[in-house]
């Protein structure tokens, strides 16, 4: 079995340069790295990592990398190189040991025979059913390079749809917390200095001063209570938003939320087009399609919905109409999706929706974002203002007296 050696040398321009190579032995990475006309400088075997085997150790496979992966592998493809040394380049190159190993472990199974889209089914965690089905669509009508294209073309705007919606809510929950943080640091170590201090001084404390003494006085006291049952709460949701009945509640719950149910609804809207468009003009059939979607869909509701258009299509409904009675996805959506199917562009009409849905998305980050901002702004200027106008009142009051 081939191992991995690590090589340093100079390249024709005198630069150093270094790398990794799998080979039988020193002397074949040396010849190699000749035809590359390559100077080696050393060579030697990787040494074994001790927790390559614990897998909980590994870094995980991001998104990006088999963003990356598919883009590449597609160019060479295109470029008409087999498939073979494709995936014997890519994994060469690749820098996420997970994800080389996985590679290889692809080769050799299309090295002993198995069909790409077989090879690539071994590692679920990696690939996920919309891949495999449409690499296996894409080996079985022999485009494999044109749908290796329009997986990257869709992974690449699913993930920057991805990235819009977590960039809009990462704001708020950062705003929130640090103004949690504040406000208890406020509560637990400041407030009481101004306590005691007015006690010393035997002054009457104006109302807003005394709730807020007696706030600060409950949190000091119940701190490790208050803390408990925070942390009991969100480990509750956790478990309740992992069973079925919870799962459900929680996202219909999200979809009827005022303007972040709006952006969901838009989201699932652009996704649902998107992924089933790329699916069938793959040459995937329309059941196969809306079932894998459903399974990809992330809401829920959006996947009871999408459930219930297969059942209508299989019993010879169109798709436009149980669409329309799910209520999640609106009437324009609906008409155009009937105008595809009456026209026989179906994929086409849905790709036109998701452009459409993808600029929908945008406008809607950047309302919530900007209705978001002076929202956070007044409340902290009320939370944190208001806790420290309370605590000078009395000093105000001493000082008007004085005065």
């Amino acid at each position: 079995m081939p191992d991995i050696y690590q090589w340093k040398g100079k390249n024709p321009k005198g630069r150093k340069v270094k790398g990794e190579m799998e080979a039988e032995n020193p002397d074949q990475v040396a010849s190699s790295l000749a035809r590359r006309k390559i100077t080696p400088s050393r060579i030697r075997k990787k040494p074994k990592d001790i927790l390559e085997n614990v897998e909980f150790l590994q870094p995980k496979v991001k998104e990006k990398d088999v963003i990356i992966f598919c883009r590449q592998f597609a160019t060479m493809i295109d470029a008409g190189l087999p498939l073979l040394q494709c995936l014997d380049i890519l994994q060469s190159q690749q820098e996420n040991p997970t994800f080389k190993k996985n590679l290889k472990k692809i080769k050799e199974s299309v090295e002993s025979g198995e069909t790409f889209a077989d090879s690539l089914r071994k590692f679920p965690k990696v690939f996920n059913e919309l891949f495999i089905n449409m690499i296996a669509a894409g080996e079985a009508g022999g485009i494999l390079d044109v749908i290796l294209g329009r997986l990257s073309a869709y992974m690449e705007k699913m993930a920057k749809l991805k990235k819009q919606v977590k960039g809009a809510m990462t704001y708020p929950a950062i705003t929130i917390f640090v103004a949690i943080i504040v406000v208890t640091i406020i509560l637990v170590f400041v407030i009481p200095v101004f306590d005691k201090m007015f006690k010393d001084m035997g002054s009457s404390l104006p109302t807003p001063t005394l709730l807020v003494v007696a706030l600060s006085d409950f949190v000091v006291a119940k701190i490790w209570y208050i803390l408990g049952a925070t942390v009991g709460a969100v480990f509750f949701l956790k478990r309740f938003y992992k069973t079925k009945k919870g799962r459900v509640i929680m996202d219909d719950l999200f979809l009827r939320m005022p303007v972040i149910g709006i952006l969901i609804r838009k989201v699932a809207v652009a996704k649902f087009t998107r992924t089933t468009s790329t699916m069938i003009s793959s040459g995937v059939s329309i059941l196969e399609a809306l079932d894998i979607v459903g399974k990809t869909a992330g809401n829920k509701v959006v996947e009871f919905a999408i459930k219930d258009v297969k059942t209508g299509i299989s019993e010879g409904r169109s798709m436009a109409d149980p669409l329309l009675e799910s209520g999640v996805f609106p009437s324009m959506v609906c008409s155009m999706i009937a105008v595809g199917e009456s026209t026989g562009a179906l994929d086409a009409m849905m790709e036109k929706i998701a452009d459409f849905y993808d600029e929908e998305v945008d406008q809607a980050v950047k309302t919530l974002t900007d209705m978001i901002e002076p929202f956070m702004l007044v409340f902290l200027g009320v939370v944190v203002g208001g806790l420290v106008i309370a605590m000078y009142l009395p000093i105000f009051s001493m000082a008007g007296s004085v005065g």
